[in-house]
């Protein structure tokens, strides 16, 4: 077992998980590097929860090799995922399940409280966050009087706070109005860029995450600005059927060589090859299962 390349903060391959034998990944294989942005996108039930799940700890996959940095994530007792988990993931499902008897800044702090962090020095943390996600009004109200996409926030500012390694973001607008998603998305890719997290986020809405555009180009809503992902993967039927995935371990291939996120010419796209499918699989693995509290505690 060799672990992932040195440039890849996670990376898995050969994904497989199934539902009562419904398959629900096929063959998955990825590569993120520190402080990138990828968004997986496809139809409901096409395994993005899933895999979501997998790569955070969450679920332990049936068969394949995740890894966290240099550790074997799916060599690892429940117990030393959850630690994990706590330590060094964030996580924002698509309800904010916020405790309601617990303020904005409460709520964003509670993360880092449980561990072990200070009160005072979490409280300051939850409140900077609060404020650079524009709810820091909002830090002494109750979730019951906030607005859907505040509380959305303050789910953003609990991921963020405790200063994980990689923020996992399951379909984040999905609550949202159409108005608010893209809003809410830019507000954390724009955190996770600033503070050098890495981002793995799903949607099922291609209208969420924004189109390359070309600079300066009047017609385009984004044109001042960068796309809000740096690769989009797509997941049909629970494989990959497009975008870039990983080089396995050794292999002499570059990830993200190619242009617009397409994969290298090098030894490492054959390396990874396997995740790369058609999308002609029969799978309708469901992305409501295995997802977990937003909580990683």
């Amino acid at each position: 077992m060799a672990a992932p390349p040195d440039n890849d903060v996670l990376w898995a391959r050969g994904l497989h998980y199934s539902y009562g034998g419904s398959p629900a990944l096929q063959d998955v294989s990825i590569g993120v590097r520190a402080g990138e942005i990828v968004s997986v996108t496809g139809p409901r039930g096409s395994g993005k929860t899933t895999l979501l799940s997998c790569l955070s700890g969450q679920l332990a996959p049936h068969d394949g090799e995740i890894w966290f940095n240099s550790v074997p994530v799916h060599t690892l007792s429940r117990t030393s995922r959850e630690r994990m988990r706590r330590d060094r993931f964030g996580w924002v499902g698509s309800k904010p399940q916020l405790i309601p008897e617990l303020t904005a800044w409460e709520n964003a702090a509670l993360p880092m409280l449980l561990n072990g962090t200070g009160s005072r020095a979490a409280r300051k943390a939850a409140v900077e966050w609060l404020e650079r996600l524009d709810v820091g009004e909002c830090a002494r109200k109750r979730p019951s009087a906030l607005r859907q996409s505040q509380r959305q926030r303050v789910a953003i500012a609990r991921a963020l706070a405790p200063a994980p390694a990689i923020v996992f973001a399951d379909e984040p607008t999905a609550p949202l109005h159409q108005a608010e998603r893209a809003q809410v998305l830019r507000t954390l890719t724009t955190a996770a860029r600033t503070h050098d997290i890495t981002v793995v986020l799903t949607t099922h809405d291609p209208a969420v995450m924004l189109p390359k555009v070309t600079p300066g180009d009047p017609q385009s809503p984004d044109a001042a600005g960068p796309t809000l992902a740096d690769r989009n993967l797509t997941l049909v039927d629970g494989r990959l059927s497009g975008g870039l995935i990983a080089a396995g371990p050794g292999a002499t291939g570059s990830p993200g060589s190619g242009p617009n996120g397409t994969e290298g010419d090098g030894e490492g796209g054959a390396a990874g090859g396997k995740g790369m499918a058609t999308g002609d699989g029969d799978s309708d693995g469901e992305d409501s299962k295995g997802a977990a509290c937003s909580l990683s505690v």
